[in-house]
């Protein structure tokens, strides 16, 4: 089974050849984080559109989704929804939010700002959005990986190994799940079938954890252009290649770095919500948004290597 997770991982990054992706790939030498929003209780549910508008939530003492324009602007995007810890916007452009506090799945439509249930009684951590509409979400409490399909059918495709499932995210090709692991030291791979379906579940990539603990506190995950991912922890934001190696962790400006994501002009700014504030770094890499077809930063004029 392993032997053909391996050969999605690279396959979904277009890599031929195991090559090693240092930090100095992706970090540019002079560039530091900069603090663009504080004063939060606990920021979360890092998100982007394809215009590199950056989003997210105050699960602690928010009521709503935050939008924090390139130029460094904040505003309410949406009000009167409090305890979202996840976001990603889907192919039809609508936001996909996991709503623990109100046990449910929701989406928000852009305009209107009008919520759609997608499913009830669950109480979701984070969550990915396909290309084709369908979502992957967390519920750490019970273990679980849940899958909601575009037409709407909700099934659980993985329940217990993982200790604490938390930060989730897709491979560039979507072949390749990725699920960090708040109560242990892995981050786990799944190949996604067609059916929406998971298999070969691996602890693939082995978390750098403090002294004396196999506790990583893995959190928020994301993953770039040329299917690095990225997945922020008690030690920091840790960075691994396509193929599952740890490339190298970067620190981050404040402790209990939560979340993650690719947003900025370009997408090529890594977006950090950390100890109620938000901060970014210029990298020389890109993110990569879900959309039909994924738009990759490449798109947009990057230049990620």
């Amino acid at each position: 089974m392993r032997k053909h997770l391996i050969f999605s991982l690279i396959g979904a990054a277009g890599i031929l050849s195991a090559q090693d992706m240092p930090l100095a790939q992706v970090l540019i030498e002079g560039e530091q984080w900069q603090l663009l929003a504080e004063g939060y209780g606990f920021t979360d549910a890092c998100a982007a559109d394809t215009e590199g508008n950056f989003y997210f939530t105050d699960v602690k003492n928010g009521n709503g989704i935050f939008k924090l324009t390139p130029e460094g602007q904040v505003s309410v995007w949406r009000d009167g929804l409090p305890g979202i810890s996840g976001l990603q916007f889907g192919p039809d452009r609508k936001l996909y939010a996991c709503q623990g506090k109100r046990e449910r799945l929701i989406r928000i439509v852009p305009g209107t700002g009008d919520v759609e249930e997608l499913v009830t009684g669950v109480r979701p951590n984070d969550l990915v959005v396909t290309a084709l509409g369908a979502v992957y979400f967390t519920e750490t409490k019970t273990q679980q990986v849940h899958y909601v399909s575009a037409s709407g059918e909700h099934r659980v495709v993985h329940q217990g190994d993982i200790v604490r499932p938390n930060g989730i995210s897709l491979s560039p090709d979507q072949g390749t799940l990725i699920v960090s692991d708040h109560g242990g030291k892995h981050v786990w791979t799944f190949r996604v079938e067609s059916d929406g379906s998971l298999a070969f579940a691996q602890p693939y990539m082995t978390v750098v954890t403090p002294y004396g603990t196999d506790e990583s506190k893995g959190d928020g995950s994301t993953t770039d252009a040329y299917g690095r991912y990225y997945v922020t922890s008690e030690m920091g934001l840790q960075m691994f290649d396509p193929t599952g190696r740890l490339c190298g962790v970067i620190s981050t400006p404040a402790p209990k770095a939560v979340s993650v994501e690719f947003a900025g002009p370009g997408l090529a700014w890594i977006y950090l919500a950390a100890d109620g504030k938000i901060f970014r770094r210029k990298s020389a890499s890109a993110g990569v948004l879900f959309q039909n077809p994924p738009v990759p930063a490449l798109m947009f004029g990057a230049n990620p290597r």
